[in-house]
């Protein structure tokens, strides 16, 4: 006997976050800004947002104050993992809200982060232009259950994905088998960047590149 069951499930969700607007947001409200949309590590969980700019692309801004992305960095809360579906949600207000370049959404994490880059991204790929991961990995499975249409927006997604040669914490391996299925699937412009000596800690030198950002600059979606 086949039956259905309906039913309607909504929850409130609070989303904390830090926002960086370039220098000369409010110069020009016809121009549209690039945005980076970034998530933290594991260490960085809780309520206290202030903690999300230890790491990343916010502590580049503290440097440059001339940096010419929108920047947003949510928080995670404490004992959870990053939500694709949280995430799109924020990244929908945030288009509605600001003077984003749509077609320049970029999106990038570290450890915990690069999970979430990996996730978000590829269940996604539409929604992107280009993908940072820094020490992360991610299930295959979800990326060969892709619609058509998906498949397509993701083989002409910009990944660059980075990770320590000595990380005891997410193994190397990790960012391999995901960069090696991108090249199988026909993604175009994928590559990884190993730093010999590293620990864990892909990311510090990853974020103070110039290449980095030069090369998010260059793909629209």
């Amino acid at each position: 006997m086949a039956k259905n069951y309906t039913f309607k499930h909504t929850r409130r969700i609070n989303v904390q976050y830090l926002l960086f607007l370039p220098k000369e947001y409010a110069l020009d409200s016809r121009k549209r800004w690039p945005l980076i949309l970034f998530l933290h590590g594991a260490g960085e969980r809780g309520s206290n947002v202030r903690k999300v700019a230890a790491h990343g692309p916010l502590k580049r801004v503290a440097q440059n104050p001339d940096f010419p992305f929108i920047v947003v960095a949510p928080q995670c809360p404490e004992g959870q993992i990053w939500s694709s579906e949280v995430l799109l949600g924020l990244l929908d207000e945030l288009l509605a809200k600001f003077a984003v370049d749509r077609r320049r959404v970029y999106l990038t994490g570290l450890s915990m982060g690069g999970y979430g880059t990996w996730d978000l991204g590829l269940g996604y790929p539409e929604r992107f232009a280009a993908l940072v991961p820094i020490c992360g990995g991610g299930e295959l499975i979800n990326v060969l259950l892709l619609t058509p249409g998906k498949t397509q927006a993701l083989k002409t997604l910009g990944v660059w994905a980075f990770h320590g040669g000595k990380d005891k914490t997410v193994p190397l391996v990790e960012s391999k088998r995901m960069v090696d299925f991108m090249k199988y699937l026909g993604v175009a412009d994928v590559k990884l960047t190993v730093y010999p000596n590293a620990g864990h800690d892909a990311w510090t030198e990853t974020y103070n590149n110039p290449d980095l950002y030069k090369w998010l600059l260059a793909h629209h979606r």
